[in-house]
């Protein structure tokens, strides 16, 4: 009897150790090995790794727990990929050691945050979330900071360095590296589709692009659900008035519009709340129907005050046109438009004065002063104040006032 207990005992311990080992093989080193050959599969030939600083970044992204509500991992499923774009290859995350995919969404995924926002944005969110996003439940990090959103410690800005990273890799890959990646996937056709079908690698609804084409907004069915929507996503940068000052404002180069200053028509309010602003930190609301976007729009219309146009004399008008040729239309077009042949060369497009009449107070500031943050450059020391006035005025000639929608 003694000796089957023992023998029952070596038998377990064996088959103990036994399973043990085939477990360690079945679900460590075997699945391991297939996720090694498929990343050098996949990858392109030769991935941007992290500099120091974007190192330095990614261990305050851990420190500061930020992967305990953001995940870092697009799914194979199709509400993550209409959302976020296409689903994330294993190669994207082989700097990504030990891994921060996290597993709770309580933020938004930020596997492509890299373009997603301006750096203002950025710096100004970590500063204080609550500021520039009404509900947000993110805590905030002013110890990243010298006192002031646009005063960042660099820990801030090696932490927004990492952000800039998430995506970039596969961005760079381009559609070589896409297409390499698709050869070499041993994928099912979901999971071809998911990761590989889509017409855009970030779909992120809030990246802002320059494009031309945008849906026509239309009269508001409901306008009372504009002021809902412009106290939700608007009035933290643009203030409850729509002059430029909410709380968010402080950090922002370019500061906020001020809309009480601007008189905008339906197309421009359309392009910029459906593209965004490129080179600011104005996101696309891509992710709002139209019938919202139109209630927006028709609040952010409502705030400019319209006011009689004075009748100038053709002199004024002839000097204006001089040096808005000489000057101006290289960046603004020869009609306004925003258009001109250095426009392409800013991150920030010029001010399409089609569909933007700016007040001749603020087009006088601009022009005496420049716009922070922007490439336009103050005139005052090139241009007398007869030629900046009459200039001011030319501009606003423009706009054109049939596509405006009254408020």
């Amino acid at each position: 009897m003694k000796r089957f207990l023992r023998m029952s005992y070596l038998v377990a311990s064996v088959g103990s150790v036994g399973f043990f080992a085939m477990s360690v093989l079945l679900l460590g080193i075997w699945p391991g090995r297939v996720l090694d050959r498929q990343i050098h599969a996949t990858a392109p030939a030769q991935p941007l790794a992290l500099s120091a600083s974007e190192a330095r970044g990614r261990a305050v992204y851990a420190r500061e727990g930020c992967a305990y509500c953001h995940t870092q991992q697009i799914r194979y499923l199709e509400r993550d990929v209409r959302r976020f774009g296409a689903a994330t290859l294993a190669w994207e995350t082989i700097f990504d050691y030990p891994q921060l995919w996290g597993t709770r969404r309580i933020g938004p995924d930020l596997s492509r945050e890299a373009g997603a926002r301006s750096s203002d944005w950025q710096l100004a969110h970590l500063y204080a979330p609550h500021n520039l996003v009404r509900d947000s439940v993110m805590p905030a990090y002013p110890w990243l900071f010298n006192g002031a959103p646009d005063r960042p410690r660099q820990a801030a800005l090696d932490l927004l360095a990492y952000l800039e990273t998430l995506g970039r890799d596969r961005m760079l890959a381009g559609p070589e590296g896409e297409a390499h990646a698709r050869a070499a996937c041993n994928c099912s056709g979901d999971e071809m589709r998911f990761a590989f079908g889509g017409l855009e690698l970030n779909a992120n609804p809030a990246t802002a692009r320059r494009s031309r084409e945008h849906p026509k907004l239309d009269s508001p069915k409901y306008p009372e659900r504009g002021q809902e929507l412009y106290r939700q996503y608007c009035a933290t940068c643009h203030g409850v008035r729509g002059q430029g000052d909410g709380p968010g404002a402080a950090g922002l180069h370019p500061h906020p519009a001020n809309f009480s200053e601007n008189q905008y028509s339906v197309d421009g309010v359309s392009a910029a709340l459906w593209d965004g602003v490129t080179g600011t930190a104005m996101p696309a609301w891509r992710d709002l129907s139209v019938d919202d976007l139109s209630a927006v729009g028709h609040v952010v219309r409502g705030f400019y005050a319209a006011q009689q146009e004075p009748t100038l004399p053709m002199d004024v008008l002839e000097l204006g046109s001089q040096v808005y040729g000489a000057h101006c239309a290289q960046c603004h077009g020869v009609n306004g438009a925003g258009d001109g042949s250095a426009a392409g060369q800013f991150p920030i497009a010029p001010a399409n004065f089609q569909t933007q009449r700016p007040s001749i107070a603020a087009s006088l500031r601009a022009l005496r002063n420049g716009v922070g943050g922007t490439p336009m450059a103050p005139w005052s020391s090139q241009l007398s104040e007869a030629e900046l006035s009459a200039v001011a005025y030319f501009v606003r000639g423009f706009f054109q006032a049939d596509a405006a929608v009254k408020p």
